[in-house]
């Protein structure tokens, strides 16, 4: 990790110097009666230089255990640095957030808009932002996102695969596993791999949800690289993982055959062998039922958790090859 040397930095016309604390207002645009909508920027810095790491979440204004993860670190005084700068953004797409809405209101995407234009769409613009107010200043960077549609997934790490740097950091973060996945074009992650930014993805629920579970793995895991960084004061505790990270080189999903009512059977992060029943179909009348099977051995590693389902909806997201 390359480490900014610099003593104080400017963020949207702010300048933040050693040792202080403060929070700016990344102004994203106006609503119809002209009133501003504006997203916090919780930035802290130590009085000794060091690394600077963003954590983000809320890119899809939906997935909300991601904001909360960012939630109990400022609420904790996990995000006031021993060393170097803590940048957190709880929320990134604020419009989004008040919705409940994956996307911006021009309907797009703000994860296939990056880096953006200051001349593009609304959601491009507020990409372009972040990619030239904020990403300059960041060493590492802490991305939280959720499983979309009623699919929840196990709490996951997600890096490209061959980047001997990304595996140590996934292993020091912690989650249970860790999904190799080529990076999305335009995609936020893409974007701080091309300037030179590590990233982790992290990945753990469903939208519009909060788990418990998924939010103490994506505390602990920040916990473990800023204490790695030297980055965390002493008076917070650092769990090891309870297990070591499973690395998935492939996977699949396995998609209903019919429509219908839909139950799992199996809990999320489990190991089911080839042919295990997973879960069933059925109709509201009591006159079908269709056993789903695991095509493979592997982890369970995302479940539908939608009571209805269409021929061809993804049902289970299992491991076919762990990495050595």
């Amino acid at each position: 990790m390359v480490i900014q040397k610099s003593e104080d930095f400017t963020i949207l016309g702010e300048t933040i110097k050693l040792g202080e604390s403060k929070e700016v207002s990344f102004n994203l645009a106006k609503l119809y009666n002209r009133t501003s909508v504006e997203v916090p920027i919780i930035i802290e810095r130590s009085k000794k230089p060091g690394p600077t790491v963003l954590l983000s979440a809320g890119i899809h204004g939906d997935e909300v255990n991601g904001v909360e993860i960012i939630r109990q670190i400022i609420a904790k005084g996990i995000n006031k640095p021993k060393i170097g700068t803590i940048i957190c953004i709880p929320i990134v797409n604020i419009f989004g957030f008040l919705n409940m809405s994956r996307a911006f209101p021009d309907g797009r995407d703000l994860n296939r808009v990056f880096p953006g234009s200051n001349k593009g769409s609304l959601a491009s613009r507020v990409a372009h932002t972040i990619t030239t107010e904020i990403l300059p200043h960041v060493d590492f960077v802490l991305d939280y996102h959720t499983g979309g549609a009623m699919r929840f997934n196990a709490p996951q790490i997600r890096i490209a695969r061959g980047n001997k740097d990304f595996d140590l950091a996934a292993k020091i973060f912690g989650a249970p596993f860790v999904l190799y996945s080529e990076n999305i074009s335009k995609s936020f992650r893409n974007t701080c791999d091309k300037m030179g930014k590590p990233i982790l993805l992290f990945e753990g629920g469903k939208s519009i949800h909060i788990d418990n579970n998924i939010t103490n793995t994506g505390v602990n895991g920040a916990k473990r690289v800023l204490h790695h960084y030297g980055m965390l004061k002493s008076n917070f505790k650092v769990s090891k993982p309870k297990a070591t990270p499973l690395f998935i080189k492939k996977s699949r999903w396995i998609r209903a055959n019919y429509s219908g009512m839909f139950k799992p059977s199996v809990t999320i992060s489990s190991k089911v062998n080839k042919g295990d029943v997973v879960g069933n179909i059925t109709d509201p009348y009591g006159k079908f039922n269709h056993f789903v099977k695991a095509s493979n051995t592997g982890y369970i590693i995302n479940v539908n958790d939608s009571p209805t389902v269409y021929q061809g909806d993804a049902l289970f997201h299992i491991s076919t090859e762990l990495a050595d």
